[in-house]
């Protein structure tokens, strides 16, 4: 049954049946934002302690006492009353686990006139497996992070090749998890392949596999680590280092499904779902002709960013304290207040990967539960005192300036009182003529007015 299609004089029993049989978490809501029915499926997930049902969507959600678009959340209520159809929007909910990602798909329900009467809502939580929950980078409000979830949790269930592109330790490998978890292979293994290990004569041994006595030293068959992702995932950590003579035997395993083993003759069928990742310009190289279009065109179906720590700093401090949580597990550390500015101050060449390090080291170094400036590195606290210096030169500049604006302002008052008389002027402000004339000058005031006397 479609809800949108319905159009009985009373639907509102009807959709409580219906959201009631589906498996999925479903709730009703009224053009008010009142929750009108919760089916078992959200009860369970959502509330399982407590009853939803005339409270308003946003407060049990997101604990707000407006509607979402008015505190900083995309709203789907209104795109799909404007476009009319389904509508989807990522949000943060709180849960009875804490704070979750949650995809929310809406549909608007007519009546028989046609107006929008009701909403159906869809929810379902990003993936929660242990290697996504303990990653070190899938934590964030910040709006680059939560667009990149976004387009993971679009391309998750399909079985699209995804591209993820981002600098070295922003966790490519931890969203490459998300989207395995979230697709129908996620009880199948991932295989992550650090490419930029792979030399050109271990690569095809180490994708495909090798038989026995296919080369010196092949003492027994060996399964490669495409076999090893069949029915999985297989992710290809940094794709660009790929020799080039060997891209050509990769693009001819996504194109064709088979590949042999090394010393092999019979095909093999391969059954995986591609992620690749990279921190290089891939469009670069293939204009250099160091990566080969027709591999690039393939792997690069779907790309995906991953935003660098310095383009999410509102999360730095949440980022800390989690790392913190999963480093001791049951120990509360406190970041002190320098520690805090400088921690946020710090541009993170390494992201995620750094960060973690720095509070790792910090929380050793403290004595207690307490952070303090003293506990980070040199380069943290120095990108501290570089932002104060730039902070404090930026007030003196603005200080400096109002106090020249304020000087001009009093001059040209000044001068219209005695009529531009320089001489007169210079005598009540106590400066000699040559001083008061640089100044008129540097502020553009030392045009006399006709018939002014001394001009």
């Amino acid at each position: 049954m479609d809800p949108t299609s319905r159009h009985g004089h009373d639907l509102l029993p009807e959709l409580v049946s219906f959201i009631e049989s589906l498996e999925e978490p479903r709730i009703l809501t009224d053009l008010e934002f009142r929750i009108l029915a919760a089916n078992r499926a959200y009860r369970d997930a959502y509330a399982p302690t407590e009853s939803v049902v005339g409270r308003r969507c946003y407060e049990v959600s997101h604990h707000f006492a407006h509607p979402c678009d008015e505190a900083g959340e995309a709203c789907p209520r209104r795109a799909a009353l404007a476009s009319g159809g389904t509508e989807r929007a990522l949000h943060i909910h709180h849960t009875p686990r804490g704070e979750e990602h949650v995809q929310v798909e809406l549909n608007p329900v007519r009546d028989r006139s046609g107006e929008v009467k009701y909403f159906v809502e869809r929810m379902q939580s990003l993936p929660t497996a242990r290697a996504v929950v303990s990653s070190e980078g899938l934590t964030g409000r910040a709006p680059r992070f939560r667009e990149m979830l976004q387009l993971v949790s679009r391309v998750a269930p399909t079985e699209t090749s995804v591209l993820l592109l981002g600098e070295t330790g922003t966790g490519k490998e931890m969203v490459a998890r998300l989207v395995h978890e979230g697709s129908r292979r996620a009880s199948a293994p991932f295989v992550a392949v650090d490419c930029s290990g792979l030399t050109e004569t271990l690569f095809e041994s180490e994708m495909f596999g090798h038989e026995k006595g296919a080369f010196t030293g092949a003492t027994a068959r060996k399964l490669g680590l495409v076999e090893a992702a069949s029915g999985g995932t297989l992710f290809l950590d940094e794709v660009g280092d790929i020799p080039l003579a060997q891209q050509v035997k990769l693009l001819r395993l996504i194109e064709t499904g088979t590949y042999r083993r090394v010393g092999g003759v019979t095909p093999l069928r391969a059954d995986f779902r591609l992620v690749a990742a990279t921190h290089r310009d891939l469009r670069r190289m293939v204009y250099d002709g160091t990566f080969r279009s027709d591999l690039y065109y393939r792997i690069s179906a779907y790309p995906v960013r991953v935003p660098t720590l310095r383009e999410r700093r509102e999360d730095i401090l949440m980022l800390a304290a989690s790392l913190l949580s999963r480093l001791y597990p049951g120990r509360r550390f406190h970041i002190e207040e320098e520690a805090r500015h400088a921690l946020l101050a710090y541009d993170y060449p390494g992201n995620v990967r750094e960060l973690r390090n720095i509070v790792e080291r910090a929380s050793l170094l403290a004595d207690g539960d307490r952070i303090a400036l003293t506990h980070l590195p040199s380069e943290v606290v120095e990108a501290e005192t570089a932002g104060n210096r730039v902070e404090a030169g930026a007030d003196a500049a603005a200080s400096g300036k109002a106090l020249l604006t304020a000087e001009r302002d009093a001059l040209a008052h000044a001068l219209s009182r005695h009529d531009g008389n320089r001489r007169e002027l210079a005598l009540a402000l106590g400066l000699s003529e040559r001083t008061l004339y640089r100044k008129l000058r540097a502020y553009g005031l030392n045009k006399p007015r006709k018939g002014a006397a001394g001009a």
